[in-house]
């Protein structure tokens, strides 16, 4: 392969819901661009895309793949991504190191989920936006269909580029708007034939080229002027244009193919190569410091790395952008984000498992190396005196939660590690341990993603792994104020230990005043403040302690471990165990003993006077209540709003999206254990959702009991 100049390269992302054709798209580029010399199948599990066993299992895409093909001088690096949203993660990540999105529509569905999520994090990012109409060939293509409802989703931007002339089982031509000409394809060569336009062809295409006009002539005033002056442009202007259009995002053009059949390939290939922008026609990036990057081949060298793959006799595969210099096959680099040094021994271009060395690579080029000693997905490896570092991917919150143990004990650090190598290649992929809930706990988009998780443990790592649902994170609290009091004493002989606490709890709120005085029955407690603390717990809220004892009742010196007792309560709450959160306790009075008193006895004695005042302060159980946003065809919206409801979900507002409705929610954690596996199975898997944590709640006292009962029944088994 020949070293391609910076303005000679091109990055795009493929992306599209499930079953628009992705995979059978990269078969037809690669074949078409000369990389390979025969197409391969998903059902012969024989693609480039689809290399790992876990999809070739499955029949779906889990990674995304990096591919390049050349044409005319100009190098394509393309990124096919999966179509599931339970692997958004590869998509955002290719979507963040390329510069044009192609998002391939089923030309029978029009509008899917996938597709209006895939818009949705283009505009979020910026992205220049090519719609490319598949399955022609199909029974039920409706390419009219697929463009009025892009045009209503997305608005008068979407410009054809073509049209077909004979859609269906027999499709074969085009009318090309932009050439105006006709193109068709006799067989599955991928060789077309350029023809004038049919006689009855021609008011439409020079209508549908009228409007590709005037949207290329609004993007350069150059064009303006001259379209106005002569009310047309040529090709190469209409290029220029409608590549300006797609940096500003003003234009999102449509192209039609039937990948299977190799037809309106190589034509979408040359599109690609003339009009999609190089990547020095993109706006510069920003590090984390917020400096703008130049692509500067002759600048500083640093590489940006956005996938780790893990394949078997290789070992780690590094892909990444060149973000600024050219890297050369030999360099020695510094890992920024963890000061290791690095020496890139081996250089490739890659297309799928099939990689190509080559010497050097410029800036704004994708690339992969291997064996690396201590490069994770997000390092930046730089040359000298460079400290860039690069944080563009932000990934969507977990949506399926797993609590996750091997099914022999002895494999628990062997799981860990094989999970959290994973994890670079799919950081949607999370592993925590917690402490709280004593489980480990795996987090992914969905339920296909970690059953795939699964899948690669159990055939690829040998360790056999079960999922159990994941306890949930309650919190306890107070309602009302109370007062108790603890005599710890133990004697056995020598010196003994003695301690006794009296103090209040009641609910804390941010800002409410110091206490003066309270009345528990006829007796009056007055407080005087000595110290106070306030400490923000870890798992959200306040503890707020006062020393309030007076006449030296207790000595200063054993607030501290009154305090250490108190929290040792505060990390177990007496209801079910949970974290307890904004309480106030106020030590008003105590005990000591000249010898036998110290800080154990004072610890003992705090921690049980907390707890009994704590049980009769009205205790109650906090739940965690998750925001929930729904977008699901209208058609399903009454079905996904009554489970929502079934699930003690509060609905907060819904809005129409030409054919999609958006449902946003308040609800239990407790009640999304499986949503995301119920919610495929209720709209046939073109819904999606998102979900986010909000705040804690009062649990309903029915579900406070049984989770009580629970706690006492675990707790005697124990005992």
């Amino acid at each position: 392969m020949k070293n391609y100049k910076s303005n000679e390269i091109k990055n795009i992302a493929l992306l599209g819901n499930d079953g628009a054709g992705k995979t059978t798209l990269t078969e037809s580029l690669l074949y078409v661009g000369g990389k390979i010399s025969r197409k391969g199948r998903i059902t012969q599990k024989n693609t480039v895309s689809d290399y790992f066993p876990v999809e070739q299992e499955y029949g779906y895409s889990v990674f995304s793949t990096v591919f390049n093909v050349e044409y005319n001088g100009k190098k394509l690096n393309i990124v096919d991504c999966p179509g599931s949203d339970d692997f958004v993660g590869s998509a955002l990540t290719a979507m963040t190191v390329t510069d044009t999105t192609m998002i391939l529509v089923n030309s029978q569905y029009a509008l899917e989920t996938g597709t209006q999520n895939h818009f949705r994090y283009t505009k979020q990012l910026g992205k220049p936006v090519i719609f490319v109409v598949n399955q022609m060939d199909a029974e039920k293509s409706d390419f009219h269909n697929c463009v009025e409802r892009l045009k209503e989703q997305f608005g008068n931007k979407v410009v054809p580029i073509q049209y077909p002339l004979n859609e269906g089982p027999g499709f074969n031509s085009v009318v090309d708007v932009l050439l105006m000409k006709k193109l068709t394809w006799k067989d599955d060569s991928g060789k077309m034939t350029v023809e004038d336009l049919p006689e009855g062809e021609k008011d439409r295409a020079h209508e549908l080229h009228a409007a590709l006009v005037e949207a290329a002539a609004e993007n350069d005033e150059s064009l303006m002027e001259k379209f106005f002056e002569e009310g047309e442009l040529t090709e190469d202007e209409l290029r220029m244009g409608v590549r300006k259009g797609l940096v500003t995002r003003s234009v999102f053009p449509v192209m039609c193919v039937s990948a299977v059949n190799n037809m309106g390939v190589d034509r979408l290939m040359e599109f690609l190569g003339n009009v999609v922008p190089f990547v020095t026609d993109m706006p510069k990036v920003k590090n984390t410091a917020g400096e703008e990057i130049t692509l500067d081949p002759s600048g500083t060298t640093a590489l940006y790395f956005f996938k780790t793959a893990n394949e078997p006799h290789i070992g780690g595969v590094q892909y990444f952008k060149v973000m600024s210099g050219t890297v050369h096959e030999g360099d020695d680099l510094t890992n920024v984000n963890r000061g290791s040094k690095e020496r890139i021994a081996q250089l490739y271009v890659c297309a799928g498992a099939q990689r190509e060395k080559v010497d050097l690579l410029e800036a704004g080029d994708i690339g992969c190396t291997v064996k690396l000693k201590d490069v994770r997905t997000g390092n930046t490896l730089a040359g000298k005196d460079c400290d860039w570092k690069f944080d563009f991917v932000k990934y969507p919150n977990p949506k399926y939660i797993r609590a996750v143990k091997p099914e022999n004990e002895a494999d628990s650090e062997k799981m860990m590690a094989a999970i959290q190598k994973m994890g670079q290649e799919d950081p949607t992929w999370v592993l925590e341990q917690s402490k709280e809930l004593k489980q480990t706990l795996v987090k992914g988009q969905g339920e296909f993603h970690l059953r795939t998780l699964k899948w690669r443990m159990e055939n690829n790592e040998k360790i056999k792994i079960k999922f159990e649902e994941p306890k949930v994170p309650y919190r306890e609290t107070i309602t009302k104020a109370a007062r108790a009091d603890y005599r710890h004493k133990k004697q056995s002989g020598g010196a003994g230990q003695f301690g006794e606490v009296h103090l209040i709890v009641e609910p804390y709120t941010e800002g409410m005043p110091d206490p003066t005085v309270y009345k528990f029955g006829n007796q009056e407690f007055k407080i005087n403040v000595k110290n106070k603390d306030e400490i923000d717990l870890e798992w959200g809220g306040k503890l707020v302690f006062i020393n309030s004892v007076v006449g030296g009742a207790i000595d200063t010196r054993f607030m501290p471990a009154i305090l250490k007792g108190v929290m040792s309560r505060m990390e177990q709450g007496p209801l079910t165990g949970s974290y307890a959160r904004d309480v106030r306790v106020i030590v008003y009075d105590g005990k000591m003993h000249p010898v036998d008193s110290n800080e154990i006895s004072f610890t003992l004695a705090g921690r049980h006077a907390f707890s009994d005042a704590f049980k009769n302060a009205g205790p109650k159980l906090l739940e965690p209540i998750y925001d929930v946003e729904v977008i699901t065809p209208s058609d399903k919206m009454g079905d996904v709003m009554s489970d929502l409801q079934g699930r003690r979900g509060m609905i907060m507002g819904s809005e129409s999206q030409n054919g999609f409705d958006k449902l946003s929610a308040k609800v239990p954690l407790k009640e999304l254990a499986s949503y995301s596996t119920t919610l495929s199975s209720i709209t046939g898997g073109r819904a999606s959702f998102s979900m986010s944590f909000s705040n804690y709640e009062l649990v309903p006292t029915d579900v406070q009991q049984k989770l009580m009962a629970e706690f006492e029944a675990q707790n005697k088994d124990e005992d």
